[in-house]
């Protein structure tokens, strides 16, 4: 069979998966944090029909002779660039201007006061949209807690606007105040932050979650993050008040699915062609 017919095969598959890589771009368009996604495609290995040879005293050299193979699937990125500020005025809207992520943690013991990093499961996310749940803490859409600290103490708590609070604000740097039943202002907690030297590195769980491996350069020890409040060591300060919405450009997305409607076409004239040429092979026999 002809070579040409299995690249074309292959271009199919590619564009397929870019066609698909868009998509899920332009649904995801109005996601608050949510990250575009990129197809990087790379060359098949190439079939070498004449390998190549030095030169001689008499003769120059001969490069070598190859044919490629198609083309595959090189890398698939999530780009972690800023994504534009939507106001909201809402308290518990929270936008994150620079690097960082929020941490959510689940499976903490309802009875404890503080918890450890490494007894809970740990999950990471620029979705700002926060909520009290019945209990006053503060959750995210999913019921996870919002990872924080007690400033004095430094122990890591669930943060929680006691119910005769009558206002509560949170600072650039994280601080959750409230003011009490005496008017006077109290420091509910502080929320910190995590931070990743390849932020692409992270795997997406769904639901504007990410989960940490082995690869996203986590700043922290043994895949437990290191805590750092929000303008500090570089991290992202917090804006209340906003959230940070998805980063997809539509132009280019429209861009996008427009070369891989016409590549993917283009693919399937070589397939068509290569059939016609083997149909006249075939022929000749008569």
């Amino acid at each position: 069979m002809l070579r040409s017919m299995y690249s074309g095969i292959s271009g199919m598959k590619g564009f397929q998966t870019q066609l698909d890589v868009v998509g899920n771009n332009i649904a995801n368009v109005n996601t608050s944090g949510y990250k575009k996604s990129r197809v990087a495609f790379q060359d098949m290995m190439s079939q070498t029909v004449a390998g190549a040879s030095a030169p001689t005293d008499i003769r120059g050299g001969i490069n070598a002779q190859q044919v490629g193979l198609g083309s595959q699937i090189g890398a698939i990125d999530v780009i972690h660039t800023q994504g534009n500020r939507q106001t909201t005025n809402r308290t518990l809207d929270l936008a994150l201007e620079g690097d960082g992520m929020f941490i959510f943690a689940s499976g903490v013991d309802a009875d404890a006061e503080s918890y450890e990093l490494e007894d809970v499961n740990l999950l990471y996310s620029r979705a700002g949209n926060m909520y009290l749940d019945d209990n006053n803490y503060i959750v995210n859409a999913n019921g996870e807690y919002l990872v924080g600290i007690d400033p004095e103490s430094g122990e890591k708590i669930r943060i929680q606007i006691p119910e005769d609070a009558g206002s509560f604000s949170i600072q650039g740097n994280g601080v959750v105040n409230y003011v009490d039943e005496n008017n006077e202002t109290q420091v509910a907690g502080q929320i910190m932050l995590a931070k990743f030297a390849n932020p692409g590195g992270l795997e997406q769980v769904g639901s504007n979650m990410y989960r940490s491996t082995v690869n996203d350069g986590m700043i922290g020890v043994d895949g437990i993050p290191e805590l750092i409040a929000p303008e500090e060591q570089g991290t992202a300060g917090i804006v209340s008040g906003a959230l940070e919405m998805s980063n997809v450009d539509l132009a280019e997305e429209f861009t996008d699915m427009i070369v891989a409607q016409r590549g993917f076409q283009a693919n399937t004239r070589i397939i068509t062609i290569s059939d016609e040429i083997l149909q006249e092979l075939v022929n000749l026999k008569r």
